[in-house]
């Protein structure tokens, strides 16, 4: 009897959670989360101090979180709602709150400030998304910055 209260307890405390990327229903984007949203300086959620880490959210609730450095992941999701709160649902079902704060956004460890538009690369990766629209990771973009410079030869 006792585990049936508890099991009545849980199930009507609100608590719910999102077993597959499926399972997420795609909700559109709130106009202060809508846009390109890029860390600030060095952060210890990223593997090197140059890395870079960028979410960008569109209004129907699509979602690119792209990290960069020397090599670029993205990993395309849809924002939702889950027990009152915004969070980023990933193709591989990972789910990440988004808390605005001050102006920033804060997500998966990271503080993130909004930018006029998305890197390079993650403009890449949206392109590429489209294409490829069951793959959960795009890995497979070479960084600006890992690319040769062009010799110069003198005249």
């Amino acid at each position: 009897m006792k585990k049936w209260i508890v099991l009545a307890a849980v199930a009507l405390s609100g608590c719910a959670q999102i077993n597959s990327y499926s399972d997420a229903v795609k909700t559109p984007a709130p106009a202060a989360l809508q846009g390109n949203w890029q860390t600030v300086g060095p952060q210890s959620k990223l593997i090197s101090g140059q890395a870079l880490g960028s979410l960008i959210i569109t209004a129907d609730g699509d979602t690119l979180d792209c990290r960069q450095w020397q090599r670029v992941i993205a990993k395309p999701g849809k924002l939702t709602r889950l027990s009152d709160r915004w969070v980023n649902v990933n193709r591989q079902s990972r789910v990440m709150p988004l808390v605005l704060e001050n102006g920033g956004l804060q997500y998966d460890g990271l503080r993130l400030r909004k930018v006029e538009q998305p890197t390079v690369e993650c403009q890449q990766a949206l392109a590429e998304v489209a294409q490829r629209p069951d793959e959960a990771v795009i890995q497979d973009i070479e960084p600006e910055l890992m690319k040769p410079v062009a010799a110069h030869t003198a005249q």
